[in-house]
């Protein structure tokens, strides 16, 4: 089954990701401590149930970008301060993770980029993207969730099986020529929402990382944008940071890097990331 042929009605999955990407879209529009539209009249706007919805805004909540005030709404939140940890001379290698990574699709189907997407993929909103969420799995514990934007016109022939692989860029590289180069990735603390946190198979509220990447091909046009939600109790990074000249330079080993499911820059395509680190699971 393509991602072409795949008309099947959306689950609840990417009902959460319409409402989020809906809220985000309002909060990008505005500036920090502008007011956005109360719960009832998001719920009519966007036709869901308040539980939905809430459920969105709580994780909004969480990862710091709406504020909510007692008995007068909901508004955008202080601008975070952010620091690039980029090296401009050269590009980073990131470090493999420990264990055995698989997938488990959870949904799989072909929609408008939208607003947000749309911009971030530059396309136009109506143009077809592949979205794609996946519980991904460390020796069969679950341990992330991957929210996948792809552009439609790059994958015809995507298949489910290939994504439960991970081989995406693989099918890019040898299938249509696509040649992945670099990556834009920011990360973030959150904390799970009540479905998050039955896929991970954790409590409520638990702390977790989101990631957020744009990768983009060798003549730096985006491919994907994704976001994905690692559990904080068993996900960790570590910066090295490179203080001087180094006497000689590392391979990079092949295997999972963080963010990033296993096989995508498996042929060392250059990866520019927020940080550069290994993973270890907690005892």
């Amino acid at each position: 089954m393509t991602a072409e042929k795949n008309t099947k009605a959306p689950g609840a999955v990417l009902k959460r990701e319409r409402v989020r990407d809906h809220i985000l879209e309002l909060i990008e529009s505005q500036r920090p401590g502008d007011p956005i539209p109360s719960e009832r009249a998001l719920c009519a706007d966007l036709g869901v149930s308040r539980p939905t919805l809430r459920a969105a805004v709580d994780e909004l909540v969480a990862a710091g970008l709406l504020v909510r005030e007692h008995g007068r709404g909901m508004f955008v939140a202080p601008q975070k301060i952010t620091q690039e940890l980029v090296s401009r001379e050269q590009a980073l290698s990131v470090p493999p993770a420990a264990g055995t990574w698989s997938s488990r699709l959870l949904e799989f189907t072909t929609i408008p980029a939208g607003a947000r997407v749309g911009r971030k993929l530059r396309l136009s909103p109506a143009a077809p993207i592949v979205y794609v969420a996946r519980l991904r799995l460390v020796d069969g514990t679950p341990m992330a969730i991957e929210h996948l934007h792809i552009r439609a016109d790059l994958v015809p022939g995507l298949s489910a099986q290939e994504l439960e692989s991970g081989d995406l860029y693989q099918h890019l590289r040898e299938h249509h020529d696509v040649h992945v180069r670099e990556a834009v990735q920011a990360i973030e603390p959150t904390v799970v929402t009540r479905a998050e946190a039955e896929l991970l198979d954790v409590p409520e509220l638990s702390p977790a990382l989101l990631f957020e990447r744009l990768t983009s091909d060798t003549a730096g046009q985006p491919v994907e944008y994704v976001h994905s939600l690692y559990r904080g109790d068993r996900y960790r990074i570590v910066s090295r940071l490179t203080l001087g000249p180094a006497a000689t330079t590392a391979e990079p080993l092949p295997g999972h890097h963080p963010g990033i499911p296993p096989g995508d820059f498996a042929h060392r395509d250059t990866v520019a990331s927020s940080t550069r680190g290994d993973v270890q699971q907690a005892p």
